[in-house]
Parts: structure tokens; sequence; C-alpha cells
């Protein structure tokens, strides 16, 4: 069975740290990541059309086999970029406004789309700050008849409760790790007395197909419409701790790689948990040389199909 195209919307950025700048942006390296795993892939952002960050974005996508194609280009802003501010206590991102990626084209992105005819659409929250993307991103999702996976990154702002609830409503499938739920269930008034009942009532209220929930040390679960647990992992210890930036972003794209690809899920998910425990093991959001990941395209390809 041919594997399905994964379309992946949203921003691709630098991300600038005290030690240099890396290409980042969830979506950008979940597509990455998706490419060099070996699923058929479109990315759908927008870099500016000649600057030293965005030319940065377009020589690692090349270096992980992502087609550029679909990268809109950009003539009056420049390509997005966050400076990463670390400390004892974690990861600060301060996220430069006006970015390029904030004014992606959904018509320019159409022919891209008919071609791909993809099975899957990820997008998540961030790219939707702006208004242009936001409504292109929306005029994208509504009428997709695939599944559709939101991924969210729930960033402090006036417009982040809003932005989740119609995030949430446009999904079918969702990943939040467990400080996410906890807030999402603060918002949409779905407490419960435990982990199971907050998943169930959240994907009651928004509909939702299947909820992935991330808990770092603690592993990961995976649920259906009620509350009901389909599979589950413990947390995989990383003995050389670099970062978590993009460990959440691996889990998603071994994940989407698996169904794209149409392996066994509950397998597919617990070495998505290993994939995103060997990402905090190097700098930034993946390996500076793309063939670290060839194991793992190994080993998700041996996967055993779903049944």
């Amino acid at each position: 069975m041919p594997a399905s195209s994964v379309a992946v919307l949203g921003e691709a950025l630098v991300d600038e740290f005290h030690d240099g700048s890396v290409a980042g942006g969830a979506p950008f390296n979940v597509a990455r990541s998706l490419a060099a795993l070996g699923a058929p892939t479109l990315f759908i952002s927008r870099i500016a059309a000649d600057d030293a960050n965005g030319r940065l974005v377009l020589d690692s996508a090349h270096r992980y086999g992502l087609d550029s194609a679909s990268i809109q280009r950009d003539l009056q802003h420049a390509t997005g970029r966050v400076s990463v501010h670390e400390g004892s206590g974690g990861h600060r991102f301060e996220i430069h406004g006006d970015a390029a990626w904030d004014h992606i084209d959904a018509e320019a992105t159409l022919p891209h789309l008919t071609q791909a005819a993809p099975a899957w659409m990820y997008f998540g929250s961030l790219a939707q700050r702006g208004p242009a993307s936001r409504a292109a991103l929306r005029a994208l999702i509504k009428p997709f008849a695939g599944t559709r996976f939101l991924d969210l990154n729930l960033r402090p702002g006036e417009q982040t409760r809003l932005l989740a609830a119609e995030s949430l409503m446009l999904a079918g499938w969702v990943k939040v790790n467990d400080e996410e739920l906890a807030q999402l269930a603060g918002w949409f008034d779905c407490a419960a007395p435990d982990e199971a009942g907050r998943a169930s009532a959240l994907m009651a209220r928004f509909g939702l197909q299947r909820l992935v929930l991330t808990c770092g040390a603690s592993g990961w679960r995976f649920y259906a419409p009620g509350g009901v647990m389909l599979a589950q992992g413990a947390g995989v210890i990383q003995p050389r701790m670099m970062d978590t930036v993009g460990a959440g972003d691996a889990f998603t794209a071994l994940l989407l790689a698996g169904l794209s690809l149409q392996r066994d899920l509950p397998a597919t998910l617990a070495l998505a948990n290993r994939y995103a425990s060997f990402i905090c093991g190097v700098r930034g959001p993946l390996p500076a040389d793309p063939n670290a990941l060839q194991p793992w395209r190994t080993a998700l390809h041996a996967l055993p199909t779903s049944a």
C-alpha cells in the first residue's frame, strides 16, 4: 500500500542561540523529520525572497530531503526569527513579530495541495497569530477532506485561549503535553479528577477523534473519545541531555510518518517517544548531520504494518 502524503502548514524561521543560529519553527521541524524518515511531505510556509536566514532555511530543507517548491518567497518581510534565552529554569523564546510566515498566501498554495493530494494535514496555533496567515491557513484547513492533526504550541498572549478554541474546532486529532492539557481543561470547563477524564471532556467538547498526550519523563498516552486509553508508554531517559528544543516536534513527526506509511500505531508511538528522547541529546531541533536520522528511518520502516 503506497504511503500517503502529509501536508505541513506553518512557520519556518531561525532559532538564535547564544552560540549560533539554526533553522527551526515547529512545522518546519516536523516537515524536515518527515522527509528524512521517508514520508511524502508537502511543506507550506513563507520566507524572505533573499536574506541570510531564508537561505539558512532553504539549505536545511535541502539537506533533509524536503522539497522547498511550496515555500513561498516574500519581497517585503524578513524570514522569521526567534531569540532563545537559555537558563537553569528552561528556555524562554522571544518570537519576533511580522515575519514572512505571517503572510502565507492560500491561493498560491492550492496547486501544490492539488498535486500532493495529502491524506493528513498538520497545523499549529503559532502560525495563526497574524490575520493574513490565520485567514490563509483556515481557508486551506476547513475544506480539507483528510485528517486534520493539530499540534498545539500555547504561547502567552491575549488571543491564546481564542486561538486554541478555534484551532481545536478545526482538528480531528490533537497532540498536547500534560501542562497544555491542564491549561485547556481550565479554559474550557473540562475539569475532572483524573487525566483520562480531562482528555475525555476536552475531546467531547471539540469533537476530537484522538488525543495524543506527551508527559516528558512520565511517558505518553493515546486516547479515544470517552477517555478510552488505546496505548501508553513510559518515558525514555536521555543520558546526554543537550536541550529539549524540538522534542515534541520529533514525537509528532515520527507519529505522522508512521501514519503515512500505515505502520502499527502503538509501535509507532513507542518509537516516536524514543525519537523525541534522541532529539534531546542534540543541539537544537534536529541533528546537524541528517545521516544521524537514518537509523530512525530504518527502524520506522521495519515496524509491522497496521491491521
